[in-house]
């Protein structure tokens, strides 16, 4: 019955993300945003959603092994499975704005957490913890992101108004509908995901941050690796990787902000390499980004590759 339930959270969730995204966006696109800021913010803060509802109620039920490790397992398997069969389907074509400040704003958000979760070495504490300032600290960078966002969409708004935006055939009571019962969905789901999986856990005798670096990880990822899929496939590239890069700087910065924030997080030592691992990974999406402004086929094997030793590595090491 657990093995039921986990599914059916997973269902809630990737449904629920579907409809929010559509909702969402349907009210961006009436409301004249770009397609691109869709992809950076709406789509990408929305199938981060799951996300957020699960580490938040693991940190509600004192499960800081699954609030940590779903959000650092999350944004290794945006950047290395998810960026790897998007780009196999369809070089993944890059926007100099990416480049320039996006991919480094996700590499200083990375630092960032790497700096806060490191309580021994740098502060001589007996433990290491995601602590309610570091939280805040969080979630001011979060502020200042969303800041460079609506700088983006004011200038983006003049672009759109001058191009045939492409019309909205739903009625805006439909799309708060889709919005509103998307968002329960997640809601709902993510309970559910958090609940067994750590049930799940306990029974193989896996520790709560493996847990929170696979199933719930890959569970909570794939609206990621979906709304990416296809966008790669309607050849929507520029939307497929800002998915991705607000998605893991939406994950760190208001995630783990807002989860830590609500109750201090705990940090197993073993995360530590995993934080370094995202880290070097995402410096690695920059060097392939620059590459000619697209992240070929071959470099989307060796991301996907990537991540399938990265996961015999984690169960090896549990």
């Amino acid at each position: 019955m657990t093995y039921i339930l986990l599914i059916v959270g997973f269902l809630l969730l990737i449904k629920g993300a579907d409809f929010f995204v559509e909702g969402a966006s349907n009210i961006a696109r009436s409301l004249q945003v770009s397609p691109l800021l869709i992809g950076l913010t709406i789509v990408a803060f929305g199938t981060s959603s799951p996300e957020a509802t699960v580490s938040i109620v693991s940190a509600l039920e004192d499960n800081a092994g699954v609030a940590i490790g779903n959000v650092i397992g999350s944004n290794i398997f945006n950047i290395t499975l998810v960026v790897g069969i998007t780009a196999m389907l369809n070089p993944l074509k890059v926007e100099s704005e990416t480049i320039r400040k996006e991919i480094p704003f996700t590499l200083l958000a990375s630092t960032a957490l790497l700096i806060l979760i490191s309580d021994v070495s740098l502060q001589s504490l007996s433990n290491n913890a995601i602590t309610r300032s570091d939280g805040l600290i969080f979630l001011l960078f979060f502020a200042i992101f969303l800041y460079y966002i609506f700088e983006v969409a004011r200038k983006s708004r003049d672009k759109v108004k001058t191009e045939d935006a492409e019309p909205v055939t739903t009625s805006s009571g439909k799309n708060i509908l889709l919005t509103i019962s998307g968002l329960a969905a997640i809601i709902f789901g993510g309970d559910i995901v958090v609940r067994n999986a750590t049930e799940i856990a306990f029974s193989f005798g896996m520790s709560e941050t493996l847990v929170g670096l696979t199933i719930v990880a890959i569970g909570t990822s794939l609206p990621e690796l979906i709304t990416s899929i296809t966008a790669a496939v309607k050849k929507q590239s520029e939307i497929a990787l800002g998915n991705i890069v607000g998605s893991n700087i939406f994950n760190i910065l208001f995630v783990l902000g807002s989860a830590s924030v609500i109750s201090p997080l705990a940090v197993d030592s073993n995360l530590f390499i995993d934080v370094l691992l995202m880290i070097i990974l995402t410096g690695i999406l920059l060097i392939f980004s620059r590459t000619n402004f697209k992240i070929g086929k071959f470099e989307g094997i060796i991301l996907a590759s990537a991540y399938i030793l990265y996961m015999v590595y984690i169960i090896l090491r549990n």
